[in-house]
């Protein structure tokens, strides 16, 4: 059996504003196991951002359990050892604002050695080459400032950085949203790389689900807060179950006939996306939902298994409602 590095259940973090509770991640569960890549998949809101930061410890979870390698890691940053720190590094989404412009990528790299005390002062130069190198960056880089090397390229600084303490799981946060196509696949290709390399194990987060099939050994959907669908990748793009994924997976360009044969047959979905201070009752996707019933609009539905390694959260499946 694989061994789990992460593992996720009931977690809920909800945030107290003027205008009520938002509940951004409502009672998500997950395992990542290890060399895997969790693919976390959502619109703008859907909280699959909330999740890696409470993941991270940036956020304390309201309530749930978090356990990373058989550890409890459910409370804030601060509440974690400094191995722990370590072990989990995380990518953010813009380079331009993650990186300090007014340090030089040398001062930006041996920051973290230079925190967690991970090699001498004399080495820290000779480590920062080796990130350099890892990441396909020519060395003398490293005598520049961010603003003075283009995005991809901060990008690339970006993942060094994240690999300087030898983590063992990263969480990559849209890490190439911000960027250019062009420079989205390279990115893309030297995270697998890596991975491969240095044994990772990745959460992904991602609005794209097109960057999901090669990249994502699973796949998990989220929407309003909690995960409507998890599954292996290609059984995720080749027999999607939630109809809230067949939707997405409908409105994916593609540029063959081949591939639009591939795509679930189109769903037009109907209404707004509810506020997340004013979720409906029962399921959260029953307003913009084709197949709804009156169940629906009643009862949220248990996250049930109609397939092996194939869960879903919905009431045209058995034992949705519970007992």
């Amino acid at each position: 059996m694989d061994s789990i590095v992460v593992r996720a259940h009931n977690l809920k973090k909800h945030f107290h504003t003027k205008r009520g509770i938002v509940r951004a991640a409502d009672g998500v569960s997950f395992t990542i196991s290890e060399q895997e890549t969790l693919g976390l998949v959502g619109e703008s809101g859907s909280g699959k951002s909330t999740v890696a930061y409470t993941v991270m410890g940036i956020y304390p979870a309201t309530s749930g359990e978090l356990v990373f390698k058989d550890q409890d890691i459910t409370g804030a940053l601060k509440k974690r050892s400094k191995a722990l720190k370590q072990d989990i590094q995380i990518v953010f989404q813009d380079p331009g604002s993650s990186l300090n412009p007014r340090r030089t990528i040398r001062q930006i790299l041996e920051l973290p050695l230079r925190v967690h005390d991970t090699v001498s002062k004399k080495e820290r130069v000779d480590r920062v080459a080796k990130l350099m190198e890892l990441v396909e960056l020519p060395v003398d880089f490293m005598y520049k400032s961010p603003p003075a090397i283009g995005g991809g390229e901060r990008q690339m600084i970006a993942i060094a950085r994240a690999l300087a303490t030898d983590p063992s799981f990263i969480v990559l946060d849209e890490p190439t949203s911000a960027l250019d196509v062009s420079v989205q696949a390279k990115i893309i290709n030297k995270l697998m790389e890596l991975q491969k390399e240095l044994n990772l194990t990745y959460m992904f987060i991602t609005h794209d689900l097109s960057l999901m099939r090669n990249m994502a050994s699973r796949v998990a959907i989220m929407y309003l807060g909690k995960i409507c669908e998890i599954a292996p990748t290609a059984e995720f793009f080749s027999r999607p179950l939630h109809p809230y994924t067949q939707m997405l997976l409908s409105s994916i360009p593609v540029v063959s006939e081949q591939e639009e044969e591939l795509k679930p047959k189109k769903i037009v979905s109907t209404g707004e996306i509810p506020s997340p201070v004013n979720i409906p009752p029962g399921c959260s996707f029953h307003l913009r939902c084709p197949s709804k019933m009156e169940i629906c609009s009643r009862i949220d539905p248990n996250i049930v298994t109609p397939e092996e390694n194939h869960q879903v959260r919905c009431h045209l499946f058995p034992g949705a409602a519970g007992n």
